[in-house]
């Protein structure tokens, strides 16, 4: 890899059929009010009018780079830009959203003044008819390696996601000359990817702002049916996870809650739709659970999981119903619906 810059921001961009949409994010990343910056655009095998549009862009502005590759994920389009960067810092920007023009400025900033190597911020949903925060309290935090493990796998208000995190070139060595990252990961990927690049730096900083417009169309990533990346994934992220923690018991049982709580899921999900798919999935989560629930009561889980554990073990089916009903009152069954 060439010579860092100093203070350069490397901004990567994976693209894949957004001939509609990636025109504007681009333009948003250009108009930062900080502006060393250098931003590439991957390519991941577009079949649509992508490459071209990013190449005109190109054209337009200097510091932008494109690189071509066939389509390999979301994840190694990621690693093929960091592979190519040559700024200080690193950061991603999805090719459908965008960005407001102080988010890397302040997001340097703060890096600089706490002397941190991951600084990160909220962001927000943006739906057709409204925008969810996260969070947009305004509080700073700093985290040492510890606490910044444990805030970003509890997801208490560290989101997973890569886009709103500014990290240090440094951080990503293990990344680019190891095979940490498992390619056939497409949901939660970012999760299992911030885990490394956290376990590696000594200090974070996070401000509660909320620069980066994560835009949520109707087939996007969040909204499109029922895959088994979507069903298998997130155990698959978090077992890998336990199983680099197992001396950490702290770490541990957060993931164990986790997990628990994904396999709860995987175990009450209607099948009616996609029944080939779904029921092994759903078979398997409830023999974990009942395999497992001794341990569970015995564990560090809260009343609350332990009633839903015994719950799913005996009856799964009421649980489901009582579950729908509750997302369907409370109105999370509809978050990320798209009117």
């Amino acid at each position: 890899m060439s010579k860092k810059v100093s203070d350069k921001i490397s901004v990567i961009v994976p693209v894949y059929n957004l001939e509609g949409y990636i025109r504007a994010t681009v333009k948003s990343i250009g108009k930062q009010t900080y502006k060393n910056l250098e931003i590439i655009l991957v390519n991941d095998g577009s079949s649509d009018n992508s490459y071209k549009i990013m190449n005109e862009l190109a054209r337009e502005d200097q510091r932008i780079k494109c690189i071509d590759q066939e389509n390999g994920g979301v994840t190694k389009a990621r690693l093929t830009g960091v592979a190519a960067a040559t700024g200080e810092w690193i950061t991603f920007v999805d090719g459908d959203d965008f960005i407001e023009p102080e988010m890397y400025e302040r997001l340097l900033n703060n890096a600089e003044k706490y002397n941190a190597q991951i600084s990160h911020c909220g962001y927000q949903m943006v739906f057709p008819s409204r925008t969810d925060y996260y969070y947009n309290t305004g509080r700073i935090i700093e985290q040492d390696n510890i606490a910044g493990l444990r805030d970003l796998l509890s997801a208490s208000f560290v989101e997973p996601g890569l886009c709103n995190k500014l990290f240090h070139h440094t951080l990503f060595h293990g990344l680019l000359h190891g095979e940490l990252m498992d390619l056939s990961i497409k949901n939660n990927e970012d999760l299992l990817m911030n885990y490394y690049l956290f376990s590696n730096s000594d200090k974070s900083v996070y401000e509660d702002f909320c620069p980066y417009h994560y835009v949520v169309r109707e087939n996007s990533a969040s909204t499109c049916k029922m895959n088994k990346n979507k069903l298998g994934d997130a155990i698959k992220v978090f077992e890998t996870i336990k199983g680099l923690e197992s001396n950490n018991e702290e770490l541990v049982n957060i993931i164990n809650l986790r997990l628990l709580a994904a396999y709860i899921n995987n175990a009450t999900l209607r099948a009616n739709k996609q029944s080939e798919l779904i029921k092994p999935f759903r078979k398997a989560a409830r023999r974990y659970i009942r395999k497992n629930l001794v341990s569970i009561l015995k564990g560090i889980y809260s009343t609350k999981y332990k009633i839903m554990a015994v719950w799913v073990a005996v009856w799964p089916f009421s649980y489901s119903v009582f579950h729908r009903c509750i997302s369907a009152l409370k109105g999370t069954n509809r978050k990320y619906v798209v009117e």
